[in-house]
């Protein structure tokens, strides 16, 4: 890339921060300091911006650059990740969005700890929300710094390391000076960008092979180097049956992952009502299904038309193949038109990565400061010095974030992201649906499903491949490799689920009749609700 592209990057980047950082100052100015205008923005919003902002929060790099990477490098194993990503939302749908609404206030930990012994439900519950929120961050930096080393044309270390450092800043501030009003409107910009940006590809890819989608999937085919096989399963997922039980963990983890994500359960609680948040999952679903479908095309277009060797030798992970494929279609390398197609998918997937980021952020310091901070302290804290506890832990979860991104930047972003939903579904799902539906579940119950979760899930991904043992690993020269999966959640489900009925069973705390069915009503009917 010539100087003069490399500016035009530049001011495309710069026109989107000053964008997103006027809207968190114009916001910050008018916040009244207030715990409910700091987690949830005063819960004023529409089903409509509310839709637009989940989409933005859960379109993350992992699918506009990780998800079109596997499926440029792996064919039809690589868009089951995109399948797994939207039926996700079926289950949140049906069995999450208007019972949280209705239960809980802020966080995950407000629905769990609704008819338990508080403190350790919140400790529990806020303790595995920090981590998932961490995990899903680390994904978000490593494709921040693959794809702005490659806008800059430097894929070299110190380019990837400023890039992790410079969107862990930027998330800070966003974070801990405009909350959840700033965000959700940052997320609602980047939504629109994202779409509108996905979709001029799409034609143009479809263009190119006049319509054909047929045509298209022989080409990718012919060029990726595999024949028929890259547009049949197995690819990836089919050599043995550690692959394929690796498949169905995966499967697992993106399916019940979702309704476990402490950033888009908080979303809920930003509309007055649950019939809204309802709405809202009904926008977002419409919104991600089109994006998704959209996905599959540019997947197997940049295999088509980049090829899966260009594609590799810009980031052994796929990361690049969405920016690549951009290049092409305007024109190719040195071209005007490739020049300003690319800047743009670029300015669109960093805002994607800073929308992200922003949202998880705040929601892992809501539960830093309302969960955690207020449970440790033992006295009960003013919603004010909470807010300010949230600001600092902001700061304070970006620095871990950009820590972990510098560590595993060479790991494909869909594929972090796979981990972090299997935590989510290990740790939080149990105790979410037990918490809901079982009337005679314990605060012994609702501690052992998260701990008996998260840490089988954290422990099973340091044994894996991901970390040693093998040259794609974390610590390639290193070998403590026990539990042949890459994703954990084969096994770590079933655990925290089994862990919540072995703790209910085996306590002997009566459950609280009434206050179950207080909650029970008020998840129903949204009778006393917030």
């Amino acid at each position: 890339m010539n100087s003069n592209q490399q500016v035009l990057v530049l001011l495309l980047f710069s026109a989107f921060v000053a964008v997103t950082l006027g809207i968190t100052t114009w916001v910050g100015r008018n916040r009244h300091g207030s715990a409910e205008e700091f987690y949830v923005g005063g819960r004023l919003f529409s089903p409509m911006e509310n839709g637009f902002a989940i989409a933005g929060d859960y379109m993350s790099a992992a699918s506009f650059l990780g998800v079109a990477g596997l499926i440029a490098l792996f064919g039809y194993d690589g868009l089951l990740y995109a399948v797994g990503f939207l039926v996700a939302w079926l289950v949140v749908l049906f069995l999450v969005a208007e019972l949280v609404r209705n239960c809980g206030r802020f966080t995950l930990a407000d629905v769990v700890a609704a008819r338990m012994s508080e403190r350790p439900v919140r400790i529990a519950a806020g303790t595995s929300s920090v981590t998932v929120s961490v995990l899903y961050l680390v994904a978000q930096m490593v494709g921040a710094g693959s794809l702005v080393a490659l806008l800059f044309g430097n894929t070299g270390e110190a380019a990837q390391s400023w890039a992790v450092v410079g969107v862990g800043a930027l998330m800070v501030i966003y974070v801990s000076l405009g909350g959840m009003r700033a965000t959700t409107w940052i997320q609602i910009v980047k939504a629109v960008l994202l779409l509108s940006g996905t979709i001029a590809l799409t034609v143009m890819v479809l263009l190119r092979f006049h319509g054909d989608f047929d045509q298209l999937l022989r080409t990718a085919a012919e060029r990726s180097g595999h024949g028929d096989a890259f547009l049949a399963p197995g690819l990836k997922y089919g050599g043995d049956w550690t692959a394929r039980l690796d498949f169905m963990s995966l499967g697992l983890a993106l399916v019940l992952g979702t309704a476990g994500l402490p950033h888009i359960l908080s979303r809920f609680y930003t509309v007055p009502t649950a019939r809204a948040a309802r709405r809202s999952v009904v926008w977002s679903i419409g919104l991600i299904g089109g994006f998704y479908l959209m996905t599959i095309v540019l997947g197997f277009g940049a295999a088509a038309i980049v090829g899966p060797e260009a594609v590799r030798g810009s980031n052994a992970a796929g990361n690049t193949a969405v920016p690549l494929l951009a290049l092409d279609l305007g024109g190719g390398a040195g071209s005007t038109g490739g020049a300003v197609l690319f800047a743009v998918v670029g300015a669109v997937a960093f805002a994607t990565i800073l929308a992200v980021v922003a949202g998880i952020t705040l929601a892992s310091s809501a539960s830093v400061a309302h969960d955690l901070y207020s449970s440790l302290r033992r006295r009960r804290s003013s919603p004010r010095s909470e807010v300010t506890v949230a600001r600092t832990a902001a700061v304070g979860v970006g620095v871990v974030a950009i820590a972990l991104g510098l560590l595993a930047r060479d790991l494909n972003v869909a594929f972090l992201v796979g981990l972090a939903f299997a935590v989510a579904a290990s740790a939080n799902l149990p105790a979410l649906l037990y918490s809901l539906f079982w009337r005679g579940f314990t605060t012994r119950g609702a501690v052992w499903a998260v701990y008996g979760g998260l840490v089988p899930a954290l422990a099973l991904v340091v044994l894996s491949p991901v970390v040693s043992g093998s040259p794609e690993s974390l610590f390639p020269d290193v070998d403590f490799q026990y539990f042949p999966l890459q994703n954990p959640g084969l096994v770590s489900i079933p655990l925290g689920f089994l862990a919540g009925w072995l703790g209910t069973v085996t306590s002997a705390e009566v459950a609280d009749e009434a206050r179950h069915a207080e909650t029970e009503v008020r998840s129903l009917t949204g009778a006393g609700a917030a």
